[in-house]
């Protein structure tokens, strides 16, 4: 990426050369059913069989059990993925067949299908807002924010942004809790309770009739495995895309989509077989640009247009340690900053 030394120049120069972005992504948005189908079997599958070696495992040894589910978790990130696009009308032609491959999805993932989607397309419209970043979002203060609060609230916040609760708490909160009784509520207020309370009721059938056929302590133990490494690789994912140094974050007034979209999402350059598990979602930027495009064809996009990742910040497994001291962000110099980094700028800020 190139360096940013004025985020309006920079900016302007997107809005520029890249207004017709799209005309660009036009043809990447047609879904391909064949395509769809080879995803759904080449992630169904092993999962699946995945799963089964799991159940035996159990008799031979703990270890070898959490090995496999390590494995599994990314083909159920995979899964995932299928119902994420499904959530975008992407996937396939068909918008029918789109609702019962989703459905079908949330019953592995425990994601109630349609609110998650409802949330995560309110994502995609408003990434980048300061207004609405609690919902669908990794939550954070900007620096006026911080340095208003109380001593106990940044506290409070210093032991949100803790790794442990990032990456291990919020997940299981978000998915036992905030999936269950639709915390994100608000943003979704055309999807109804009885919806999600149908979509959670399915998913808990399932899982009880399961458990009373295989045994309960294998089944939970297996699935909740499998779902707690899935929100990880999740929660993690989302954060390297959103929560970067010179990420792009401000309020409605000043806000532009484009911009939001190349600066404010990442392009996590993985090794093709974490890319392939991860169902290309690396690919972040184009995927915001348009949420049409269906996973299959973001490498096409991305490989035939470079422009499309001329400003974005490109992001490996190496560089992902420092984003993770990324705490506030920084409305003037329009960065994410270390807690390290805004007490300098603060104790320069009161020797003035």
């Amino acid at each position: 990426m190139k360096k940013i030394t004025s985020p309006n120049k920079i900016d302007d120069e997107i809005k520029s050369r890249l207004k017709n972005w799209k005309e660009i992504i036009e043809n990447y948005k047609i879904p391909d059913n064949t395509k769809a189908v080879m995803q759904i079997i080449t992630s169904f599958i092993p999962f699946i069989a995945l799963w089964v070696l799991m159940y035996y495992s159990l008799s031979w040894s703990i270890w070898i059990t959490l090995g496999l589910g390590v494995i599994n978790g990314f083909f159920l990130v995979r899964i995932f993925i299928i119902q994420h696009d499904c959530g975008h009308q992407s996937f396939l032609t068909s918008k029918r067949w789109n609702e019962i491959v989703g459905w079908t999805c949330s019953i592995f993932s425990s994601l109630p299908f349609k609110y998650w989607a409802k949330v995560h397309n309110f994502h995609h419209a408003h990434s980048g807002q300061l207004e609405t970043r609690d919902i669908g979002d990794v939550p954070f203060k900007t620096t006026n924010e911080f340095r208003s609060m109380s001593k106990w609230g940044k506290f409070k916040y210093r032991l949100l942004r803790t790794p442990l609760v990032l990456f291990v708490i919020s997940p299981i909160y978000y998915f036992a809790i905030s999936n269950r009784l639709g915390v994100e509520w608000k943003a979704v207020k055309r999807v109804s309770l009885k919806m999600l309370f149908k979509n959670n009721f399915l998913i808990a059938a399932v899982y009880i009739g399961l458990a009373w056929l295989i045994g309960w302590k294998e089944f939970f133990l297996i699935q909740f495995m499998l779902i707690f490494v899935f929100a990880v690789i999740a929660f993690w994912f989302f954060y390297i895309q959103h929560q970067h140094e010179f990420s792009y974050k401000h309020w409605k007034k000043n806000w532009d989509f484009l911009v939001s979209a190349i600066r404010g999402s990442t392009y996590y350059k993985l090794p093709k077989p974490l890319q392939w598990l991860t169902g290309n979602i690396g690919i972040h930027h184009i995927h915001h640009l348009s949420a049409s495009i269906p996973n299959y064809n973001l490498p096409k996009a991305l490989k035939e247009h470079k422009i499309l990742s001329e400003y974005v910040t490109v992001v490996r497994i190496k560089d992902t340690f420092k984003i993770l001291k990324s705490k506030l962000w920084d409305e003037e110099l329009e960065k994410m900053l270390s807690f390290k980094e805004y007490y300098q700028l603060e104790r320069m800020r009161m020797a003035r």
